[in-house]
């Protein structure tokens, strides 16, 4: 504290209008705070606004779907019939019944189902798929959840970090309101929503891929190539903004491995982990086809016995 008041007497900042040391420098704590604040405000209101503009765009009198949030709802609400069991084809049985009966053939007409529906259950790599779908779908508007409640927290912080009194207790109470912001790691809490948001895009395209996967590979293999070189491409800016801080590429993500020191050395040991994994079960890949052929020549010879 002495040096900072040694070092106020000879600046030119703080105003020496007949004002003491320990007024010039509250007031140039406050000047300094004022220039933090605004900067910590601009950045994260900007960074809320822009989940809330793409997961729902809020901001004329009537409140209209976001970009995300419509592609998404679309693709479910389209994918919405696989679940249940197709109308025709009920009228397709009570049809043959009547055409059998008319026929005279009663006992075919008494073995054919007139509700298959009851019989019906949906494919399980349906359900997967919807079930991924819905999950993109509850991390975006999670994410949307919490940018509301983020711009909440920021405008609280913004109106109450003051209060009432004199300069010195002002600037006291400001200090203990952002001292807050740092114990309840108020950053990582806050750049976590964009994150989700990026979880949810990486799994709805994993459902847009395998749905079209059952229906034509060729489209799908397009869609999938977009999906890895999204994910691989900010994979790399994730270890590059780790490698160095002073990288441009920084990410939320990036911040948030940082609090947690996470850094690019462990991220490259749980790598190289991975790859030995990987290694190891291409070389039992041949063990396992063989010990799989053998089992099946036995039970041959079993039920051939």
């Amino acid at each position: 504290m002495k040096e900072v008041l040694e070092v106020l007497k000879d600046s030119s900042i703080a105003s020496k209008s007949g004002k003491d040391d320990r007024s010039r420098f509250w007031g140039l704590y406050k000047r300094v705070a004022e220039e933090h604040d605004d900067e910590f405000l601009e950045r994260y209101n900007s960074d809320m606004d822009i989940v809330l503009v793409f997961v729902s765009f809020t901001s004329s009198p009537l409140p209209r779907s976001g970009l995300f949030s419509a592609v998404s709802t679309t693709f479910i609400v389209a994918m919405e019939s696989s679940l249940s069991p197709d109308p025709n084809d009920t009228t397709h049985a009570l049809l043959t019944q009547l055409v059998q009966i008319g026929l005279g053939n009663f006992t075919a007409a008494g073995s054919t189902p007139a509700t298959p529906a009851s019989n019906w259950s949906p494919p399980i790599s349906n359900i997967r798929i919807q079930s991924i779908a819905y999950a993109s779908l509850s991390f975006s508007l999670l994410a949307a959840f919490g940018a509301v409640l983020g711009k909440q927290w920021l405008g609280y912080y913004k109106s109450q970090r003051y209060g009432r009194g004199s300069q010195e207790e002002r600037a006291k109470r400001r200090q203990e309101k952002f001292d807050g912001i740092v114990t309840w790691y108020f950053d990582a809490v806050v750049q976590s929503f964009p994150v989700l948001l990026q979880i949810s895009l990486l799994l709805f395209g994993i459902a847009l891929s395998a749905n079209m996967w059952s229906q034509q590979h060729t489209i799908a293999w397009v869609i999938i190539a977009t999906t890895v070189f999204g994910f691989m491409f900010y994979s790399l800016t994730v270890m590059a903004a780790l490698v160095s801080p002073a990288c441009p590429f920084q990410t939320p993500i990036s911040t948030i491995l940082r609090m947690m020191r996470v850094d690019s050395k462990l991220i490259f040991l749980v790598l190289v982990v991975i790859s030995g994994l990987s290694q190891i079960v291409g070389l039992l890949h041949p063990v396992v086809k063989l010990v799989s052929s053998y089992v099946q020549q036995l039970m041959k010879l079993v039920h051939g016995e």
